[in-house]
């Protein structure tokens, strides 16, 4: 059976993150994923390193901000090495810094790497996760995803469910880069004009993803890091026990 990790994100507007350590726990999840408000400063880590000891859940992978990955490298070394993150996502690039053609993004594809280096030097997985703007074709038709990750040795944390409202296949990227996605964000996309106060998104199993076929893409490709997300849950408990009870059946 699949284990899956939970994005802390979720729950961002909702009690305080012991409780949501707690409850995903109590769930049965085995693991959640970190976000920059979790170590923003040092006691922020330490209530953090708290939580997770407290309640058994490991935090294998971890979301940190291009400007603190870039300026002090240092300082997200000691916060992967007290949290026990092994994985490493960038997760965002501003409007403002996007590349508008696809030397403009394999160059930012290659920084991303250089970046890297310290943390794949260490041993660790060190990539980038999508959102829609990576599978929006370019005045070329090229993908900035594919520029990005072209000629570099990135991983690739793939959101599906953002490539689907970018109208990519998410299959055909399983297909084309199964052995770079070393993670796999798990959430769905509500049938339209069912969900806008939840900005669109869904429980797992209730959208219009086929999650039976993704899941069985990504781990035939070889990824074995699942993390359940919902971007704005009005109730990050009910999205959290309904998603992984129906991740079970699949």
């Amino acid at each position: 059976m699949t284990d899956f990790s939970y994005q802390l994100y979720c729950s961002r507007n909702f009690g305080p993150m012991a409780r949501t350590m707690s409850m995903v726990a109590d769930l049965g999840y085995v693991g959640v994923e970190g976000y920059g408000a979790l170590y923003a400063d040092p006691a922020a880590v330490a209530a953090t390193k708290a939580a997770l000891e407290d309640t058994g859940l490991k935090m294998p992978s971890g979301h940190f901000g291009l400007p603190q990955l870039s300026a002090d490298p240092d300082g997200v070394m000691e916060i992967a090495q007290a949290l026990g993150i092994q994985h490493i996502y960038c997760p965002f690039l501003a409007p403002e810094d996007r590349p508008s053609d696809a030397d403009g993004w394999a160059a930012f594809g290659q920084q991303l790497s250089m970046i890297g280096t310290p943390f794949k030097d260490a041993g660790l997985t060190f990539g980038w996760h999508n959102h829609a703007f990576e599978f929006e074709p370019l005045a070329d038709g090229t993908l900035p995803i594919d520029a990005m990750l072209s000629g570099t040795d990135l991983s690739f944390e793939f959101d599906v469910a953002w490539a689907d409202v970018a109208g990519a296949n998410p299959l055909d990227t399983i297909a084309k880069y199964g052995n770079r996605i070393t993670a796999a964000h798990v959430k769905d996309r509500a049938i339209p004009g069912t969900n806008e106060a939840e900005d669109d998104w869904a429980d797992l199993g209730r959208g219009t993803i086929d999650w039976g076929k993704m899941l069985g893409a990504l781990r035939d490709a070889g990824c074995s890091h699942f993390v359940m997300e919902h971007d704005n849950p009005s109730d990050d408990a009910r999205f959290a026990r309904a998603s992984l009870a129906h991740a079970k059946t699949l």
